[in-house]
């Protein structure tokens, strides 16, 4: 059957069956934007843990309005990052691999005189091309020490928020290597402004401003990069809201408290940006992603308190509570949705598949994407191509991991493994302490229900399940593995804890892995890390982190007395 027909036999399955089930009018709203590009919403946190989400099955932390369209989307549970932000970062705006933007190893410090290669086409660029208006709320973290590097001449038509790879909360200030300065923008502006505003609300005020004065005759394209969950700074590692650490007092360690009431206000900055596009009548044509760049900081790593429960290990190691991310796709232009998808995806394809998604024709993307588009797969439940995934290789630190099908390499280790073990919190996994009411009555679960959209709660409850990852015995009962010394290789579709090492039971599935990581290596550009410049230093711009590299250098006099 020719690929238009068939398209269509299948498309009037869908609307009888949409008609079945009561969404019909919804589906006629869809059609009268015709063939109009969708709006591309794409929420990423920042250092969010695989269990500190509601939809993974722990009630301990409420996240309802991102459930509410993770269960009325696609939850990805075999989704990849990388294990630390500005490389995760880097493949979601290039489509490649860090290796090979030299973007691998470590992050991009503020000091750096470097950044994402101009050479690199961009998301946003891409998406300026089929005629969207893009715009980036929170960090960006791939440059800022000239200002060709940073957003708003990469693709973006607008950036409020920040350059570096972290600040606090509420005065926006970052320590970094000893230097302590301001980081926040509008536009280029030093947004003295939003001091005492606390970040979360900022970045969710100004994401719903946007959508409220979009023009709808082009489609938007919105990046929102949260600052939370990420660990603030020396002085306050965790910043939240009084009121809202009070009303978590289920939660008896207060680390944990903290790290939760700032998860908390990021998921309802998610319902208040849902009611705005619902308001604004966008959400028929809009996709929505949703992201965390990296595995959880857990049990203090980066004095944090995420939990990446029951997978192995932390944020910036190679293990899957590493590499795994709680990550899902909403939107009613997908067909196959309500389902948890154990479709292999990775950061990178996002490019090659939002830009089919826009209509762009991806055959003509580079050829040289590490990524590709997963869309019709997503939409439809049928495997994907990709069968492997590049996690990481860095030659700095000696460590490498590759997944291919459902075997995984990981060889080396970071930080002497110290980090390279299982931690919780575990939270509460009793289904019958999970709020199915204040889902339904958030304001995400809200406009889903009106839509038709929202499962039973019978629905969700099997889905919850189908997205828990069990690992049956405890790490005390692993098959000890050594990366340090030698390779270790986990069947990670019925190991995904990494508990059992295989490889001396399977040698020739390890070699075989081995043969194809050098093939990656062997492509790999150098990293691209420079020491600190000390024209960066903030307190040569008024204590603010600057685009240093734009500019001579001022005059300043520190610790003198001028009459």
């Amino acid at each position: 059957m020719p690929q238009s027909r068939e398209m269509a036999v299948r498309g009037g399955f869908w609307m009888i069956m949409l008609l079945a089930m009561g969404v019909l009018p919804f589906l006629h709203a869809a059609a009268e934007v015709d063939s109009a590009r969708p709006n591309i919403i794409f929420i990423l946190a920042d250092d969010l843990g695989w269990n500190d989400v509601g939809f993974h099955g722990s009630a301990q932390i409420p996240t309802p309005n991102l459930d509410a369209l993770a269960y009325s989307g696609i939850i990805l549970n075999r989704y990849y990052v990388n294990p630390i932000c500005t490389p995760s970062r880097s493949a979601l705006m290039t489509g490649k691999y860090p290796i090979h933007t030299g973007m691998q190893h470590t992050v991009l410090y503020a000091m750096e005189p470097r950044g994402l290669p101009l050479s690199e086409k961009l998301l946003p660029q891409y998406l300026k091309d089929l005629g969207y208006s893009n715009h980036i709320v929170g960090k960006w973290h791939l440059g800022h020490y000239q200002l060709r590097f940073t957003p708003m001449q990469r693709g973006f038509d607008s950036h409020t928020g920040f350059w570096t790879g972290h600040h606090h909360m509420n005065d926006h200030t970052a320590v970094e290597h000893g230097h302590w300065g301001l980081d926040m923008r509008r536009g280029y502006d030093v947004a003295y402004d939003l001091h005492g505003q606390y970040t979360t609300h900022v970045l969710g005020a100004e994401a719903i401003a946007i959508v409220q004065g979009h023009n709808k005759s082009s489609p938007l394209f919105l990046y929102v990069a949260h600052a939370a969950v990420h660990s603030a700074n020396p002085y306050d590692f965790l910043p939240a809201p009084d009121e809202t650490v009070a009303n978590l007092g289920h939660i008896e360690n207060y680390r944990r408290r903290k790290f939760a009431a700032m998860m908390v206000e990021l998921d309802r900055t998610v319902g208040s940006l849902v009611d705005a596009l619902h308001a604004r009548d966008m959400l028929e044509n809009t996709i929505i992603v949703f992201s965390s760049d990296n595995g959880g900081p857990a049990d203090g790593f980066n004095d944090n308190a995420a939990s990446n429960w029951p997978l192995r290990g932390v944020k910036n190691t190679l293990w899957e509570g590493g590499l795994r991310a709680a990550g899902f796709i909403w939107s009613p232009l997908l067909q196959n949705v309500s389902r948890v998808s154990h479709q292999m995806v990775q950061v990178c394809d996002w490019l090659p598949t939002l830009y089919e998604a826009a209509g762009g024709n991806v055959s003509a993307l580079p050829t040289d994407l590490d990524g590709i588009s997963v869309w019709h797969e997503l939409s439809s439940g049928a495997p994907t191509r990709r069968i492997e995934i590049l996690h990481n290789i860095d030659d700095i630190w000696g460590t490498a991991a590759l997944t291919v099908g459902n075997w995984k390499l990981v060889k080396g280790s970071h930080y002497n493994r110290t980090w390279d073990g299982w931690y919780g919190p575990a939270g509460i996994r009793d289904e019958k302490a999970y709020a199915l009411d204040k889902l339904a009555n958030s304001p995400a679960g809200k406009v889903m229900e009106e839509l038709s959209l929202l499962p039973t709660p019978e629905r969700i409850t099997q889905l919850r399940r189908e997205a828990t990852v069990s690992c049956g015995a405890g790490a005390h009962m692993a098959s000890e593995c050594d990366p340090l010394e030698r390779p270790c290789l986990y069947d990670v579709e019925s190991d995904p804890c990494e508990y059992n090492n295989l490889a001396e039971e399977h040698l020739h599935i390890l070699q075989s892995l081995l043969a194809r990581l050098a093939d990656y290596n062997s492509t790999a550009v150098p990293p691209s890390n420079l020491e600190d410049d000390p024209r960066g230093e903030p307190q040569r711009w008024n204590f603010t982190w600057h685009n240093f590299g734009d500019e001579p250098e001022p005059e300043v006099l520190l610790n003198e007395h001028v009459d």
